[in-house]
């Protein structure tokens, strides 16, 4: 007997990497989905990936899944963390290898244009919805380089939680670096909200002249050249799903 093919439709979506299952949960109940021409708002109605015809904004999403794909990417600087920009500048599906531009891909959260190091891609919707929902505590931890140094006061308060835009960040850690002439400070934290750790430390008066990701919860980027990749092991990609 032939597996069935039927899944939910939030399910599919996410699978076929049409956007992240945040994104994709707010389509459908926006009416911005349609399946067979009909508007579908159910999150878990059940379609057939072999029979049905699913569109996002009047655009078709092949929701025959791609094999599900995890790449480490060394953003470079000057390279946004999108999958298309109107403008025509350069996103990070631009620079990648061409056997992996056809696949779905998306970033998982975002680094801003001038910020570079660790940013994961992939067409897995699921694990982009583990590793950018705050729920599930991910750490993210950033090389730092600012103009001057951070007083006892200003480290207290950084990883004890400033008020920015009415709401009190979490809590970090922050440690001056010696192993690096380009970096001085590290800063470990559970958030990751847009251009964060540069309004952080602008708060203090501090302007970050360099900033760098290294770490997402345990997968480090290490000797990784800028603008390279590789795909991540099973064990990694185990490990970011626990």
């Amino acid at each position: 007997m032939k597996e069935t093919s039927s899944k939910s439709l939030l399910k599919a979506l996410t699978e076929a990497g049409a956007g992240s299952r945040r994104r994709m949960a707010d389509a459908i109940m926006q009416g911005s989905v349609q399946v067979n021409g009909r508007v579908v708002s159910d999150l878990r109605y059940a379609v057939d990936e072999d029979k049905d015809r699913v569109t996002v904004n009047g655009c078709v999403v092949d929701i025959k899944p791609n094999k599900l794909v995890y790449l480490m990417l060394n953003k470079p600087a000057g390279v946004l963390s999108t999958v298309h920009d109107d403008r025509g500048r350069k996103t990070v599906i631009d620079i990648l290898p061409e056997r992996y531009r056809s696949l779905g891909l998306h970033p998982v959260g975002r680094l801003d244009k001038d910020s570079t190091g660790l940013l994961l891609l992939t067409n897995d919707g699921e694990l982009t919805y583990r590793l950018t929902h705050p729920r599930f505590e991910h750490e993210k931890e950033y090389l730092v380089r600012i103009d001057g140094n951070l007083s006892h006061e200003q480290i207290r308060a950084l990883e004890q939680g400033i008020e920015l835009e009415e709401r009190i960040t979490h809590r970090a850690v922050v440690k001056a670096t010696k192993s690096s002439l380009l970096y001085n400070y590290s800063i470990t934290m559970h958030e990751g909200k847009k251009r964060q750790v540069r309004r952080m430390f602008s708060h203090l008066g501090r302007r970050v002249i360099a900033l760098k990701r290294v770490r997402v919860g345990d997968l480090v980027l290490g000797g990784l050249g800028e603008g390279r990749v590789r795909e991540l092991s099973a064990g990694e990609v185990g490990r970011l799903s626990a």
